[in-house]
């Protein structure tokens, strides 16, 4: 594939569409959308006003931490806070996403868990739920010198040569699981280094961290203090020395730097880290995911290929490994434009897949029986097909639902024939109802994939509609969770503010921009379309517009824009791509014969006006649209995807020039 610069919109002529269609009765997805948007609005300012210290942003919380664990809960309450704006939110959100990120930090580094405002060393399990909201920061305002400088700097933290040394370039390896702005941190912190008790309520589904500590077979051996710092021992010394899989996610920590500046040195190090991987899962015929500081793999496991911290038997297997090396992939596609490289994010799926089998997940020994039997609800009780997540000394264990959500992006992101399989074939052996629009949320705000893909396939076409209700009854929860809240903010659970926080972007992410939503342990937010105010200079959809991409695939798009302003023409630009790493090749659409059209049924004209079909020529990543009040136009856009090399859209600036 060849990759070339991105265009500047600044400078290209973009061209302009104007919408003749007149609406009519305003479809019901457009109304419930820009309701949304309206509640939404309301949401995250009830929840600054009642859980946020208004002077710098920080929470409001007297407690203390004693261990390394903790500062991603405090970021994750404002982690969709940045999507919410790019998508077309408040104008004010972003200053208040910033100002919160940065009193956030400051709170974090007066607790002793920040340095240099990052984290001082931890799993990127977590740092990459605490970078999000970072992330997203970046990508709503690239102009913005401050976040721009901390994202080079926090990037520069892990190349060769930095004080830090958190890399080792001649084993191309991060040095340890626990890493940061303090560099390789030995062990796991002294809550476990110094003993892994049995009095862990929370820890104790996931069973032992080590199975083949002397003397130690089950979980009730840790009640014996003495056994219980030998497992602690050999935790720092096993699984808190050397690389493991899920470092693979902070290559997004240095992805989003060179979507800057196109820093060469920051490509090489995403590429060659991810190649390293992709080096040592071929030679193995498995996703590892450890790696000693010699540079062999099972170093501190026997030679075993699975065992390492966040890795295959501890604490969540696939969950961790499949979200690291599908971050890894993609990361590495958009900045090389190989799509050969998503090998490294089938490796892991493929893996589980060979040991699928049919169960009632009710009856399973399962560590995330609960919240599967949330999502799945009466159909927890129906055969299904159920993965083994993990793999141990004794064999694969831990059966649960495949987590659908990687099927999709594996799909989404390189469209490519083989990738689609596996997601028929997941759908075709699930046996639980994929249309079912089942009213949940869980913490990473994801997980209806399923409906929405059915959606796509053109199998549920109420989606739009019902998701949207049952993202408006979410908001609506959580205000009410949030009102009858009484806890001061010395006894607030760090988990609490995560839980209440009442902003929802999956469906809109689906919906208006036609994309999954983000990988929630440090992925990237991307988007087939993405679409900015023309009129009041910023990116996301101006006021009464609603979007529905009600169709893609690997050349074409289908995207459905509604004014619902009875007064108001509103102008936007529709991009393509996240970071304009994709060509519209061309547009059609159709558009009414004459200006005057109006409601058949209310006005007993016609009931199919004569439409005239448009078509023309883009050879661009954009394109302008203008619609009249009560206007809509229905587009199919044609596509060359990842064409273009991914840049920060300086989003402001350009539409401002363009107005």
């Amino acid at each position: 594939m060849t990759v070339t610069d991105p265009i500047d919109t600044a400078s290209h002529q973009v061209p302009e569409i104007r919408a003749t269609t007149a609406s009519g009765m305003p479809p019901l997805w457009a109304v419930l959308q820009r309701r949304l948007f309206d509640d939404l609005d309301t949401a995250w300012r009830t929840f600054r006003d009642r859980y946020t210290d208004p002077r710098d942003g920080r929470l409001l919380y007297d407690g203390r931490i004693n261990d390394r664990d903790g500062a991603d809960d405090f970021y994750e309450a404002f982690f969709n806070w940045p999507a919410l704006y790019l998508l077309g939110g408040a104008d004010d959100l972003l200053s208040a996403a910033k100002q919160h990120w940065e009193g956030v930090t400051a709170q974090l580094t007066e607790l002793g868990l920040y340095k240099n405002e990052f984290e001082r060393g931890y799993d990127w399990f977590h740092q990459g739920e605490a970078l999000l909201m970072f992330y997203g920061i970046c990508a709503a305002d690239p102009d913005d010198e401050r976040f721009r400088q901390r994202a080079l700097r926090f990037a520069e933290q892990y190349l060769p040569g930095s004080p830090t040394g958190n890399y080792d370039p001649a084993a191309r390896i991060i040095r340890a699981p626990h890493n940061g702005s303090e560099g390789p941190r030995p062990g796991l912190g002294p809550q476990w280094d110094d003993g892994f008790t049995g009095n862990q309520p929370g820890m104790h589904p996931y069973g032992l961290p080590l199975e083949d500590v002397p003397g130690i077979s089950n979980w009730e051996d840790l009640a014996d203090a003495g056994l219980a710092a030998r497992m602690g021992h050999h935790m720092r010394e096993r699984l808190g020395r050397g690389d493991t899989a899920v470092n693979l996610t902070a290559t997004t920590l240095v992805t989003n730097a060179w979507l800057y500046n196109h820093d060469p040195r920051l490509a090489a190090w995403v590429l060659s880290y991810v190649d390293a991987w992709r080096e040592r899962a071929a030679e193995y015929g498995a996703m590892p995911d450890n790696v000693g500081l010699s540079g062999a793999v099972g170093e501190y496991h026997g030679g075993r290929w699975y065992g390492g911290h966040y890795g295959w038997t501890w604490p969540h297997g696939v969950h961790s490994i499949g979200a690291a090396a599908l971050i890894g992939a993609i990361n590495a596609c958009l900045i090389s434009g190989d799509l050969q490289r998503l090998d490294l994010a089938r490796r892991p799926l493929d893996q589980v897949w060979e040991q699928r089998r049919t169960g009632i997940l009710d009856k399973q020994q399962s560590s995330q029986k609960h919240s599967w039997q949330s999502l799945l609800q009466d159909e927890a009780a129906k055969p299904i097909n159920l993965l083994p997540t993990r793999i141990g000394i004794h064999g694969w264990f831990d059966p649960q639902p495949a987590q659908t959500a990687y099927w999709t992006w594996l799909w989404w992101f390189g469209l490519q024939e083989q990738d689609q399989t596996r997601l028929e074939d997941l759908r075709g052996a699930a046996g639980y109802d994929w249309t079912a629009v089942r009213a949940f949320r869980n913490k990473e705000e994801a997980g209806h994939e399923p409906p929405w893909l059915s959606y796509l396939a053109g199998h549920n076409p109420t989606y739009p509609e019902e998701a949207q209700r049952m993202a408006l009854a979410q908001v609506r929860h959580r205000m009410a969770l949030i009102a009858a809240d009484q806890a001061e903010p010395d006894a607030i659970d760090l988990h609490w503010w995560q839980r209440l926080n009442p902003v929802v972007t999956e469906v809109l992410t689906q919906l208006t921009t036609g994309a999954p939503q983000t990988v929630y342990n440090g992925g990237l937010q991307l988007a087939r379309v993405r679409y900015d105010d023309l009129d009041h200079g910023r990116p996301g959809l101006p006021p009464d517009v609603a979007a529905l991409v009600e169709g893609l695939d690997a050349a074409t798009t289908d995207v459905r824009l509604v004014n619902l302003s009875l007064t108001h023409t509103r102008r936007l630009r529709l991009r393509a791509g996240a970071f304009g790493e994709h060509v519209i090749t061309t547009a059609q659409w159709k558009s009414a014969a004459a200006e005057h059209t109006l409601d058949p049924h209310e006005y007993g004209l016609p009931t199919h006006p004569a439409t005239i079909s448009n078509s023309t020529e883009i050879q661009g990543n954009a394109l302008d649209i203008v619609l009249p009040p009560g206007h809509q136009i229905s587009l199919q856009l044609g596509m060359r995807l990842n064409a273009l090399r991914p840049a920060h859209q300086s989003l402001t600036a350009r539409a401002r020039r363009t107005s």
